[in-house]
Formats: C-alpha cells, sequence, structure tokens
C-alpha cells in the first residue's frame, strides 16, 4: 500500500526536526558511538531555529492555503520573539529589526543585508520541506518558493537553492518508497531545474560522487559543508542519495562530517521524511521530538487543505 499523503507531511515535519536536533546533539557528540549511546538515554530530542522557521511556514501555509510574504514573514517574527534562544543566525532579528524601525516590507530588509546583494545562506532550504509538499503538483513550485525564499533571502543562490529543495522535496513526496528510486529521472531533473551556475555545478558533484561510490569524508571535502546553501543543501542531498532507504544512516551521514551540522541534519532528514514517509523515521525519535503534537497538527491541516 503506497505511503499517504498525510504521511509524507508527517514524514517531512518529523524527519526535518529530527535531522535539525541530532545534527545539533553531533556539534557535541561528534562521533558516531558517542552520539549513538547519547541518543539511546532517551532524552528530549529539542530542535533549532530550523525547525522554528519550518514551523511558521507551514502555519502560515495552514491559514492561507498561499504564499503570502507579509503573514509569513510576521509569523516568523513572532516566534523568534516567543524563542529567541534557538539558535537563529544574526541575520534573522536584524531583517526584524529593520522592518520593525523603518516600516518596511520583509523582502527590502532582506535585500539590504550583505551591502545589498542579500544572503546565500543555507535559511531559505532548510525551512521549506512543508512547502514542497503542499505544492508537489503545482506547476508554480519554484515561484512559490521563491517567494517564500526571499523574506529572508534575496541572493540568487539563496533563492535557487531553496528552490531546489522544494523541488526535490516535492518529486519525494510522490514517490511509493517500497517501489525503485528512478535515480536517473530525479538527478536529471533536479539538475535543469537549479538555475544557478553555483547550484548546477555541484548538483552534477552530488551525482559523480554516488555513481562513484564516494564516501562522505570526500563527499564533505568536494561540496563543502558550510552554511552556504551551494555546500550544505548538496551535501544533504548526497546523504540522503546514499542512505534513501535508511533514516538513520542517511543523519548520521549528514551530521558526523562537522560543518553546520544541525542544518545538514535538518534537511536531510525533510528529504528521507518526505521520501520514506514518517513510518520510516525511528519511532523512539519521533516520541521525543519535542512539540511534536503540533507538528502532527501541522501534517493534518496541510494535508487537509492540500487535498
Amino acid at each position: 500500500m503506497p505511503v499517504s499523503t498525510l504521511d509524507k507531511f508527517r514524514g517531512a515535519l518529523h524527519g526535518g526536526a529530527v535531522g535539525d536536533a541530532i545534527g545539533e546533539l553531533a556539534s557535541v557528540h561528534g562521533d558516531q558511538d558517542s552520539l549513538s549511546d547519547w541518543l539511546s538515554e532517551g532524552d528530549v530530542l529539542r530542535y533549532t531555529d530550523d525547525t522554528a522557521m519550518s514551523i511558521g511556514l507551514a502555519e502560515a501555509l495552514s491559514m492561507s492555503g498561499g504564499v503570502n510574504e507579509d503573514e509569513i514573514g510576521r509569523i516568523f517574527q513572532r516566534n523568534y520573539g516567543r524563542e529567541p534562544w534557538r539558535d537563529y543566525s544574526s541575520s534573522v532579528p536584524a531583517i526584524f529589526a529593520m522592518v520593525k524601525r523603518h516600516d518596511m516590507p520583509f523582502t527590502e530588509a532582506a535585500g539590504r543585508l550583505h551591502d545589498g546583494a542579500g544572503s546565500y545562506g543555507n535559511g531559505a532550504a532548510m525551512r521549506i520541506a512543508p512547502l514542497g509538499v503542499f505544492f508537489r503538483n503545482s506547476v508554480d513550485l519554484r515561484d512559490y518558493a521563491a517567494r517564500s525564499a526571499m523574506i529572508t533571502h534575496t541572493h540568487p543562490v539563496g533563492v535557487d537553492g531553496a528552490a531546489v529543495m522544494a523541488w526535490a522535496i516535492a518529486q519525494l513526496a510522490k514517490m511509493d518508497p517500497k517501489g525503485k528510486f528512478p535515480f536517473a529521472d530525479f538527478c536529471t531533473g533536479i539538475v535543469r531545474f537549479a538555475k544557478t551556475k553555483e547550484m548546477r555545478l555541484k548538483l552534477v558533484q552530488v551525482i559523480e560522487l554516488i555513481a562513484g561510490k564516494a564516501t562522505p569524508e570526500e563527499a564533505s571535502e568536494t561540496l563543502g559543508l558550510s552554511q552556504a546553501v551551494q555546500e550544505s543543501l548538496p551535501f544533504s542531498l548526497f546523504s540522503f542519495l546514499k542512505h534513501q532507504n535508511s533514516f538513520e544512516d542517511c543523519i548520521y551521514c549528514a551530521v558526523l562530517q562537522g560543518g553546520d551540522e544541525d542544518t545538514l541534519g535538518s534537511m536531510a532528514g525533510a528529504l528521507c521524511g518526505s521520501y520514506l514517509g514518517v513510518k520510516g523515521i525511528p519511532k523512539d525519535w519521533i516520541e521525543r521530538i519535542e512539540n511534536r503534537e503540533l507538528l502532527d497538527d501541522l501534517a493534518k491541516r496541510l494535508d487537509k487543505m492540500a487535498n
């Protein structure tokens, strides 16, 4: 029996949150034995700003069924005010401060960052999973992804990274994990969907690394692991493609090479969760993620609106 769309929504949201929380732990427990030992102790899995902003985007989508930049920005701003300790990057409060001080749109404030170049960080891609599942059948997926990205990230690479991640999530949400993974079609499609040369180059390298059976260490050296979306998104994609049928192995691959561990885990978890569905994620990890009832409620609301 195919995985239901509701389970795909749950997989995307829970998968991203679990990967986020485990990635944050990996910054302290830097090898698999240490990380596995800690995870076996049963403590609550606490997520960071990656999941907080995914929740905000899901909340906005569940309210209007569309992408309203001001509404999404206001929800981001509200959630940041409630939980500023979730390890947000410095650019996020800077945008909120400009919006409040000058009464300007969020996209205009975001466009002023980095001397007017905007950010090409991974913040727009790390939160995009609920949008990817929601608009999985829409011909306007790129436009929706770009508009949601530009609330905080206006650099062409930052926008393209969010759109590429949304495309990947959308395709995975439509696949049956019990069938054969369409590797060639997926890889061809994702390269074609990318618009910037920076993203295309790294996506081609991902395909070559998978085909060459590269180790995670080799892939991390080639792709990079920084907050730049053209590094962290491709490595998260590598982790998923290398371990598409094992959520645990996918997450360990993504978070144990260093770099931006929580976001690497969040994106890899969202990719794998969107493919396998929530039942492919270890039940113990699901039960321990904080605010899992909220994640489930959002998944149900989005599934009802999308169908």
